[in-house]
């Protein structure tokens, strides 16, 4: 029963959450742990220091975390107006869209260095899974012009 279960590591979620590498999930993706160290917040190693899996497999790999961070803060915008609307409800004669407005871009200025990390991590993700074996297993090395 209990006996029969493998042990897999971290969970996904907890893994691109914390911005843990996506292929041992243990080795971190960012130099610096704090995401509101404005200057060094974006710094990644070009390894991962667990499982040496390459981070940019490509040039420009990242590019495509746009796509990923716009998902994510229209996502959050629905979820804000939503329980504006349900704890406050929205009226025509008091402003409260434009309160919402103003409310929901501040929420999103202040978390953008972590959705930034956050969208690094789901768009590696995609492109390198999890394996058991990381530590017996060499990653594949990116074909690199």
């Amino acid at each position: 029963m209990c006996a029969d279960k493998k042990n897999n590591g971290p969970g996904y979620l907890w893994s691109v959450f914390h911005h843990k590498c996506s292929r041992c999930r243990t080795g971190r993706m960012f130099k610096v742990k704090n995401a509101y160290h404005l200057k060094h917040f974006m710094k990644m190693y070009d390894r991962c220091p667990a499982c040496t899996q390459y981070f940019e497999i490509e040039p420009g790999f990242y590019y495509g975390t746009a796509y990923i961070s716009y998902a994510i803060t229209v996502a959050l915008s629905v979820a804000t107006f939503i329980g504006w609307w349900l704890l406050l409800g929205f009226s025509l004669e008091d402003n409260s869209v434009l309160k919402w407005i103003v409310s929901n871009m501040i929420v999103l200025i202040l978390i953008q260095p972590y959705l930034m990390r956050l969208s690094r991590a789901i768009w590696l993700s995609f492109f390198v899974p999890y394996n058991a074996n990381w530590q017996t297993e060499k990653p594949e090395d990116p074909e690199r012009m």
